[in-house]
């Protein structure tokens, strides 16, 4: 059998007491870091923000590029058409005689004296 122990008188746990200022002197780490690593957060967050802002102003630019080569598109559609109706024979004749233009073996009359409206 063990031998029986001793008994100790316990008392209550002594506090340390820490002078005032030494408080103050001392460098809290713990604070340090979580002021440090929100700085990097906002650091971080600022880089993503700027970074969003450019792609949403590329994607911007991007979108009027594409509705200016749309309009440009229908242009030249149109232009096209215009060309081929103004390559056309018939298109040619009814516009010379709407400028005053005769065929050649044509006799040109001119009509004057009619009342005007």
């Amino acid at each position: 059998m063990a031998p029986p122990r001793r008994q100790t008188r316990t008392s209550p746990p002594k506090t340390r007491r820490v002078p005032a200022q030494g408080l103050r002197g001392r460098v809290r780490w713990d604070r340090v870091g979580r002021v440090g690593l929100l700085v990097v957060l906002c650091v971080v967050a600022g880089l993503y923000v700027q970074q969003a802002m450019a792609y949403l102003s590329v994607r911007g630019q991007a979108a009027r590029q594409h509705a200016i080569v749309e309009q440009l598109t229908r242009s030249n559609a149109a232009l096209r058409a215009e060309q081929r109706s103004l390559n056309n024979p018939v298109t040619i004749a009814r516009d010379a005689r709407a400028l005053g233009m005769v065929r050649v073996g044509e006799h040109p009359y001119e009509v004057t004296g009619l009342p005007t409206r």
